[in-house]
């Protein structure tokens, strides 16, 4: 039986952010790096809004991590 009602899940919740963010960190610079040659600006906007949605992510991944460890000392 766990002691601390809901951990796991949040533990989760954050793992999966973090990975769901570094993913789209990594795939929008290999769009960057990958469409270097072209002429159109397309490409890089599609790429740097990956970056800032995955910052954003790991961001938020970092935020419920440390509200996890605040709110629940004794667990």
């Amino acid at each position: 039986m766990a002691r601390c009602p809901g951990t796991l899940s949040r533990v989760l919740t954050t793992i999966t952010l973090r990975n769901v963010g570094t993913a789209a960190i990594v795939v929008g610079l290999l769009i960057a790096l990958l469409t270097l040659g072209t002429t159109t600006d397309r490409p890089f906007t599609l790429a740097w809004l990956l970056v800032l949605v995955g910052t954003g992510l790991r961001l938020e991944a970092a935020i419920r991590a440390r509200n996890a460890q605040r709110n629940s000392p004794g667990c």
